[in-house]
């Protein structure tokens, strides 16, 4: 059977539908998802909020977008699923576990561009059920950016047998780059990425799922990462990052980062380098087209 398509004039409002995935789930148990794909077409890059969205990141403000900023452009579409009546998925409390996005070609920030995002491969895991969101990036017809985000949905299950999560190698070391993260930097990235989970933003809903503090978005540290390796990564690339503990606000957190065969590996750690908080590697191979 194929696959619905649901098409919307803009952008969902993040706020209701957010507040949509707070509802009690009608299901519980085995885990549903949206059989559909939501897709916006013809949509306007806003110049100023890609230039604090550069800011906050750490990229440098030039015609071309960084690929983060357009899986910040299909973002949206993400909560707009999950927050379905038909889902029993919900992306309030789901872990950010991974990301692997293509860039394809360059795309300069004047294009408009049309987002398309779908749920699949649902699957089990030992604390519920892993999903990825499929986001994809065209203009006209040209597929110029692709991503997968991997959640895990604790409280539901799959069939099957429980799968691990992917983990990059990682072995401690002194960090050569220490940035300081400020309490308010949830705030921040949130005015330019439009992602309202309290949980970046409250200590009390952090508290209300397990963390002492507010924590910083995965998304942050992706792209803060590829800004600082921006001058040394080729016109198109793959990047695959794994979240492996969050980062509570505020923080000093230390980068580590080399050269490897393929391209180039990346950590984010604690200020001693001992414990990784996301591991990177983008690989410099043509994309498939």
């Amino acid at each position: 059977m194929g696959r619905g398509v649901e098409a919307l004039s803009a952008p969902p409002r993040l706020a209701p539908a957010f507040a949509r995935s707070l509802l009690p789930r009608r299901r519980v148990g085995e885990a549903h998802l949206p059989t559909r794909s939501a897709v916006i077409a013809n949509v306007t890059q806003e110049r100023t909020r890609l230039a604090a969205y550069c800011r906050i990141t750490g990229y440098t403000l030039r015609d071309r977008v960084p690929p983060t900023w357009l899986h910040v452009l299909t973002f949206p579409l993400h909560i707009h699923l999950l927050s379905d009546p038909t889902s029993s998925v919900r992306l309030i409390g789901a872990v950010h576990v991974s990301n692997r996005m293509t860039l394809r070609r360059p795309v300069d920030a004047g294009e408009r561009v049309t987002l398309e995002v779908h749920a699949e491969a649902l699957r089990p895991h030992a604390r519920g059920a892993l999903v990825d969101l499929v986001g994809q990036v065209r203009v006209d017809d040209e597929v110029v950016w692709d991503g997968v985000s991997t959640y895990l949905a604790q409280g539901v299950t799959a069939a099957g047998e429980a799968q691990a999560v992917k983990r990059h190698e990682f072995q401690p070391r002194i960090p050569h780059t220490l940035w300081r993260l400020p309490a308010d930097l949830g705030r921040q990235y949130r005015h330019v990425s439009h992602d309202p989970n309290p949980i970046h933003t409250s200590r009390l809903a952090a508290r209300a799922f397990g963390f002492q503090r507010p924590i910083i978005h995965g998304m942050w540290v992706h792209a803060r990462v590829l800004a600082t390796l921006e001058p040394r990564l080729p016109p198109t690339y793959t990047v695959d990052v794994a979240f492996t503990k969050p980062i509570l606000l505020p923080a000093t957190v230390g980068l580590i980062s080399r050269p490897i065969d393929i391209g180039h590996w990346a950590a984010v750690t604690d200020a001693t380098g001992n414990r990784a908080h996301a591991t990177m590697t983008v690989v410099r191979e043509p994309p498939d087209h």
